[in-house]
């Protein structure tokens, strides 16, 4: 009987071995393109796409510098700030979107809302680009496809929808209890007051992973952001720039400037991610819950 306890400390140290082995194992395999991206970046050699080494033999930062200042076939600032603004607003309202279709769906009775939460569900089940030439005629015959229209359009295509995305975002409301929301109105608040001082406070952490998701949309949509830009170059989002970096006219001069675009790209994510990790992780568990 003694032999039982020995034998299966050793059975589970073994297993233990092959579990992380097999993690450290993925970590690598999944590190080593962003490993050869960084080290690109700062590639001091030629600006030839294939070299014959993994990693560069010199290191320096003119990449870094020429993208931000060498702006004549390729202006990566104006492309970022395109971006930039276009995620922020985009996020902002389709937070609100969601939010506020999350609060009526939870914590409200009204007719037809078992009807719009399964023609909801319904919608979701179809692939958003699916809907893309649709999208593109009818911004086209509101005339929002050309010129300083283009950013509204976007806006509209990445925020306008989001309403139909709120079963999360209603899972993590139905855990609240609705006791709360019925003394504070016999204390004589009202259901907007409920639902600012009372229901958003108490979602703050999923309110964090909504902003998130609403972020990364469109700051790394490519597909439906070219579909409404096309050629406007003035109107690039880093997406497309960096597509257009290594089409066969300018790969050769600014492959190593679109490593470090994708590193530039990356920052704003990763800052984002870093800050708001402990949020992001109890809203992952409430939504579990809920």
């Amino acid at each position: 009987m003694a032999k039982k306890p020995a034998s299966m400390k050793t059975k589970r140290l073994v297993t233990d071995i092959v579990v992380h082995a097999f993690l450290v194992i993925v970590a690598v395999v999944w590190l080593i393109p962003f490993v050869w991206l960084v080290a690109h970046s700062f590639r001091g050699e030629s600006t030839a796409l294939f070299t014959k080494t993994f990693l560069p033999t010199q290191y320096t930062l003119s990449n870094y510098i020429k993208l931000f200042t060498e702006v004549d076939s390729m202006n990566f600032p104006r492309m970022f700030m395109n971006t930039f603004v276009i995620a922020i607003f985009s996020c902002l309202i389709s937070s609100f979107f969601v939010l506020g279709v999350s609060y009526c769906t939870s914590r409200v009775k009204w007719k037809m809302r078992k009807t719009y939460m399964n023609m909801a569900m319904v919608i979701n089940l179809f692939p958003g680009f699916m809907s893309m030439v649709a999208m593109y005629f009818l911004l086209k015959a509101m005339g929002l496809t050309e010129g300083s229209n283009i950013p509204i359009a976007l806006v509209i295509c990445y925020s306008a929808g989001a309403g139909t995305g709120f079963y999360v975002m209603k899972g993590y409301m139905d855990t609240i209890p609705k006791a709360l929301d019925e003394a504070a109105m016999i204390d004589g608040c009202t259901r907007w007051q409920v639902f600012t001082k009372i229901t958003l406070p108490m979602c703050k952490p999923m309110i964090v992973y909504q902003v998130i998701t609403a972020f990364m949309g469109p700051w790394m949509d490519f597909v439906l952001a070219k579909i409404i830009v096309r050629a406007e170059a003035e109107y690039y989002t880093v997406s497309i720039g960096l597509w257009k970096m290594l089409e066969m006219e300018f790969v050769n001069n600014w492959f190593t400037r679109f490593c470090a675009g994708a590193v530039c790209v990356a920052i704003p994510i990763s800052i984002l991610f870093m800050i708001t990790q402990k949020f992001y992780q109890e809203a992952m568990g409430g939504a579990v819950k809920g």
